[in-house]
């Protein structure tokens, strides 16, 4: 039996060459025959899709064109973050430098739990964590899979920096991620303090740190997920200062107004913040997983060492191998770093700032959209690059109708957020290559499936 060809070796870049070009071809005989933002017909059509082009999954003999079949299914059947009119998620298209960086790692392979299989990869690493931990205004900072993974951390380090006890307490507005995993760390249940217009209210937070027996960890937000709205960080800040509480920030969405001259103010008490979580697969064009960690004292990170004799052999290290396990708590893990360090090299600061205005001047500009259109209402002028809206006057149900008729019928991805007790279409835009008139054309479309 002859071996199939390995992408990696001297050989790899020869045998990926053909591939590449299948799936190339299949992407986009995909997209064409989707064409639209995502596939017509809603679940069941989709799946139906799927199966047929599946079929037997683990055939007795195998199927050559199996690679052009599934990735043409998976194209025909995506949303594509790059359409114009896919705009309902914190889940942006990724820049074509970074998605050829990640198949350089993906081929290459490295895996970060030991210096022996990274090489390159670890020193890489640690020169961008440290890099993005400046920006930041903190130590260092740690690659994980996103916001839900580093808020996990982030309840971590507190709990074990404060004796093993917690008490957390957030806003109405934080991310599920939070409750769950101090759920899954064992902590009480967090106290949740009122975030009227959808931010966390100062004074309400300094009740309860001064009624909830500590220690405290509060976690605020920049860019909350429904509004893309930003907590007030320096009130937070003096008042998790004045009580002695620990402070984490969940900056997923927001925190990459760092590189943006024009938005940075906005992220002001950002570095009081004891911990905090980026993504650059939100707001700054990364593929899926691209999220980062930042802790203020690198003592922190003490919690996660850990000895496994086969990886980080003490007399290894003393030698001067580098000890990777206490970098996460994975353990086999992909140099994810590869393609934001890419990304951050090709782009510079300027760059990315560019795109990072642009698409906030896109919400704006949708914003004023929707507030002269007399068939729509406008929650409120957006925060980052998300905007609320709904047909005026129109009950739940039909908000919901509306965008569940979009879905199915192919034409458009937009979200939904309950703020202020209604229900919202929620767009958000991350997408640098929409242009003023494809704004018009969504909300022309909306409309054309809003009953009068």
């Amino acid at each position: 039996m002859s071996t199939p060809p390995l992408a990696s070796g001297p050989d790899g870049p020869d045998a990926l060459r053909p591939l590449l070009d299948t799936v190339l071809d299949a992407l986009r005989a995909g997209s064409r025959a989707r064409g639209g933002p995502l596939p017509a017909g809603g679940p069941g059509a989709v799946a139906r899709q799927v199966r047929d082009a599946a079929g037997d999954l683990l055939p007795e003999t195998g199927d050559p064109d199996a690679l052009r079949t599934l990735v043409t299914v998976l194209a025909v059947g995506a949303a594509d973050p790059a359409h114009p009119r896919c705009t309902a998620h914190l889940h942006g298209p990724p820049l074509a430098v970074a998605a050829a960086a990640d198949l350089a790692a993906t081929v290459l392979n490295p895996s970060l739990d030991s210096w022996d299989q990274a090489p390159a990869a670890s020193e890489l690493e640690t020169l961008v964590t440290g890099a993005l931990a400046r920006e930041a205004g903190a130590a260092d900072a740690l690659v994980t899979t996103g916001g839900t993974e580093s808020n996990h951390l982030a309840l971590l380090l507190a709990r074990e920096a404060r004796g093993g006890s917690l008490r957390v307490i957030h806003g109405a507005n934080a991310h599920h991620s939070l409750p769950r995993s101090a759920w899954l760390l064992g902590l009480p249940e967090p106290v949740v303090v009122p975030a009227p217009g959808g931010t966390l209210d100062p004074a309400a937070l300094d009740a309860a740190l001064t009624r909830v027996p500590g220690p405290h960890l509060v976690t605020a937000t920049a860019g909350t997920t429904d509004a893309g709205l930003i907590d007030p960080l320096p009130d937070i800040a003096a008042r998790c200062a004045a009580h002695g509480a620990r402070l984490h920030i969940d900056a997923a969405y927001g925190g990459t107004l760092l590189f943006s001259r024009r938005h940075r103010a906005r992220l002001t008490g950002l570095e009081a913040a004891d911990t905090i979580a980026l993504d650059l697969h939100k707001l700054g064009w990364q593929p899926a997983a691209a999220g980062i960690l930042t802790v203020k004292d690198a003592a922190d990170l003490a919690p996660l060492r850990h000895h496994a004799d086969y990886l980080n052999a003490d007399d290894d290290t003393t030698a001067g191998f580098p000890d990777l396990l206490g970098r996460s708590l994975r353990t086999t893990r992909r140099p994810d770093i590869l393609k934001i360090a890419v990304t951050l090299r090709t782009l510079g600061r300027s760059g990315l700032a560019a795109l990072i205005d642009h698409v906030c001047a896109l919400a704006r500009e949708f914003a004023v959209l929707v507030d002269h259109h007399p068939r729509f209402e406008l929650y409120a002028p957006p925060t980052i690059s998300t905007v609320l809206f709904r047909p005026t006057g129109a009950p739940d149900d039909t908000v919901a109708a509306v965008r569940r008729a979009l879905l199915t019928r192919g034409h458009a991805v937009l979200g939904r957020a309950r703020v202020d007790g209604r229900l919202w279409l929620k767009a958000t835009f991350l997408n640098p290559a929409i242009r003023s008139d494809d704004l018009t054309a969504l909300l022309t479309l909306v409309e054309g499936h809003t009953p009068r």
